[in-house]
């Protein structure tokens, strides 16, 4: 093991010359008639100019657009502050800058299905779907949802849709219909594309039923394309309302230039969703040049993705990551987009695609780092990796022992950097760079343009000590609004309650003395196993349909490094929590929300602890189980019953 301060990787001299940092450091260092010798001073000058940071950003990667001239116009709060105001550009515009017949993008379904498509094929795919959606109508501020794989269509559909204005939103068909429906319902597209089917560890699966649902809780769906993947899309969307296939979608078009609109920096391009901790997922919306600039600066700034590079990223539609995935062609690179269970083929499937394909920075999440731990395989000597430069890890906290194991089973030579930021932001508050060494255990830097601080109870800035992670100045990629939240008081609450003037993220985090991170997990109720978030309230909503079901509450355990999901139940008189009911439940949870959602514990107990307002306590029954103090038992209305989750034998294995 290494000791503390000793870097598990330092990257050579050579690579740190050829770096995009290296070059965008002596030109801002012109610029600013400055001197940047290291990174912690590029920092410093981002977070204390961050207009002045963010214009050079802009012009290093070659936006393409009218930036107008002012970078950022201040406000009274950090909420009110708008970057590049007289901006105008085309998220779409910056991805499809390239039109050769070398590699856009490459698609496993796992091994089922493999295609490539040139820059040229996707432009033209891109232009035939705007062409359909012009002739339907679509307009900008228009929503178009996917219900998709991680697939080409997806992504020339999210273009086709942004080139357009029109507002894109997704999540992946293995959603359950109430969770499809919670978040589609409240955003209402007009149009809504849905394969005929996917593959997941082998196995196709149907999603005929679930459409039939979907459709019928989503009445704003003008249109539903049916695209090709695994059967017979001529069949399926002759069986549901309002359907066409993809073909019959674009007959008779012929692809040509994609037309671009131009359109505000904040104008919105992504609808994302939260975990629904509270109730229905909150609609996040997140503008064209926000999220443009953000990624720009993570990919070639920290990840040094630069023109031709081979980006692989396993995330579904459902998560941020697809999204931060796709923006990478806008620095040249060639997508890897991958369909399916990381584990298909026992668990070798992803590193067959890295190596066909050269990967250069391969992304997945912790969870699955600690799965290869546990099976007999080794990448870096079974697989071919000598163009593989990175390792983007995010999800959950990746733990010190896992860093151990990527550079002794992956490869020694490799930028790990663990990733962090969320669905609110669209990126990274904490993430990797090419340029700096990696700690055992640690995120190696706060990013460029994120003040990041770590706060103690006292709202004071510390290092060494936990604490909460804020951001005190404003960044491009702040939301522009919650979709439907005109006062904008969703909005307030979610960031700016604890805090008035000073974002706050909800992390649980340390600034360590090498100037890296370390991230202990969420500082709320949010479940998180696997690295996948996960809101409450989506289970309660499958489990309150259970008549033998008075009343649960459901709580993340830690174990085995990571957080596993558990379930109490007060059961009506007379009922048994058998192994009929339990399965029942998980099939429930499974089908209505998602296979993520379903518990791996389900406990009967007598009592549900709630406040005096007849709310569920869910982090006083967390800290029970983990023998942690619980603080106010005075907002208790039944305080004795939490003793009944105190050292459950079930919760020991």
């Amino acid at each position: 093991m290494q000791a503390p301060d000793t870097p598990l990787w330092q990257p050579r001299a050579s690579r740190i010359a050829a770096s995009h940092l290296a070059a965008f450091g002596k030109l801002a260092a012109l610029a600013d008639n400055s001197d940047y010798p290291d990174y912690a001073s590029l920092w410093q000058a981002s977070v204390t100019q961050p207009g002045r940071f963010w214009n050079h950003v802009w012009d290093y990667c070659g936006v393409v657009g009218d930036k107008g001239g002012v970078a950022l116009q201040p406000g009274s709060t950090m909420r009110e502050s708008r970057f590049f105001p007289e901006a105008t550009l085309n998220y779409a515009e910056n991805m499809l800058v390239r039109r050769d017949d070398t590699l856009a993008v490459v698609f496993w379904g796992e091994d089922q299905v493999k295609r490539e498509l040139s820059w040229w094929e996707l432009n033209d795919l891109v232009s035939r779907l705007q062409q359909a959606m012009r002739a339907h109508g679509i307009q900008p501020g228009d929503r178009v949802a996917g219900y998709m794989p991680n697939m080409p269509e997806t992504l020339a559909a999210m273009l086709a849709a942004a080139s357009l204005g029109a507002v894109w939103t997704s999540c992946s068909p293995d959603f359950g219909t109430d969770g499809a429906i919670d978040r589609f319902g409240q955003t209402e597209p007009r149009l809504l594309f849905c394969p005929d089917g996917y593959f997941y560890n082998g196995k196709r699966i149907d999603i005929t039923d679930k459409l039939q649902v979907i459709m019928a809780g989503l009445p704003t769906v003008e249109k539903l394309i049916v695209v090709p993947y695994t059967g017979d899309s001529d069949a399926l969307a002759a069986s549901l309302p309002r359907a066409v296939t993809l073909d019959g979608f674009v007959a008779g078009l012929v692809g040509s230039s994609v037309r671009f609109t131009r359109v505000a920096f904040n104008h919105p391009l992504f609808i994302l969703y939260s975990s629904g901790t509270t109730g229905k997922p909150k609609c996040i919306v997140h503008g064209h040049g926000g999220t443009l600039l953000q990624h720009l600066k993570e990919h070639q700034l920290h990840a040094d993705i630069h023109n031709g590079d081979r980006l692989f990223y396993f995330t579904t539609c459902g998560w941020m990551m697809w999204n931060w995935l796709v923006s990478g062609l806008a620095s040249g690179a060639t997508l890897m987009l991958f369909d399916g269970s990381p584990f298909a083929k026992g668990g070798r499937i992803l590193w067959e695609y890295a190596q066909a394909y050269r990967c250069s920075h391969f992304g997945t999440s912790a969870k699955y780092i600690d799965g290869l731990k546990k099976i007999d395989l080794q990448p870096g000597r079974d697989y071919d990796l000598s163009c593989l430069r990175a390792v983007f890890s995010t999800g959950s906290p990746l733990v010190a022992e896992s860093f151990d194991w990527v550079y002794q089973a992956i490869k020694a030579d490799l930028n790990l950097a663990s990733i962090s930021g969320g669905t609110d932001i669209v990126s990274c508050f904490a993430l990797g760079c090419a340029t700096l060494p990696v700690y055992r255990g640690e995120l190696q830097c706060r990013g460029l343009g994120m003040a990041v601080e770590i706060w103690n109870d006292a709202g004071k800035p510390v290092r060494g000590e936990k604490g909460e992670l804020v951001c005190t100045q404003p960044f491009p990629s702040m939301p522009v609004g919650f979709w439907g939240d005109t006062s904008g008081e969703k909005y307030r609450k979610a960031y700016f309650e604890r805090y008035p003037a000073t974002w706050c993220h909800g992390d649980y985090a340390e600034l360590t003395e090498h100037d890296g991170m370390v991230i202990y997990g969420r500082s709320d109720a949010v479940l998180n196993p696997g690295g996948v978030r996960i809101g409450t309230a989506e289970i309660y909503r499958q489990v309150e349909t259970f008549d033998a079901v008075l009343e649960s509450i459901v709580v993340g355990q830690r174990w085995l490094d990571d957080e596993r999901v558990v379930l109490f139940v007060k059961l009506r008189d007379g009922s048994e929590l058998d192994a009929e009911l339990v399965a029942r439940i998980k099939d429930k949870i499974k089908n209505g929300a998602s296979p993520r959602h379903v518990p791996a514990k389900i406990i009967a107990v007598a009592d549900i602890p709630k406040t005096i307002s007849g709310k569920i306590v869910e982090l006083a029954v967390k800290n029970v189980i983990h023998n942690e103090p619980v603080n106010n038992l005075t907002a208790l209305a039944n305080p004795d019953a939490l003793q009944l989750y105190a050292n459950l034998p079930e919760l020991q294995f």
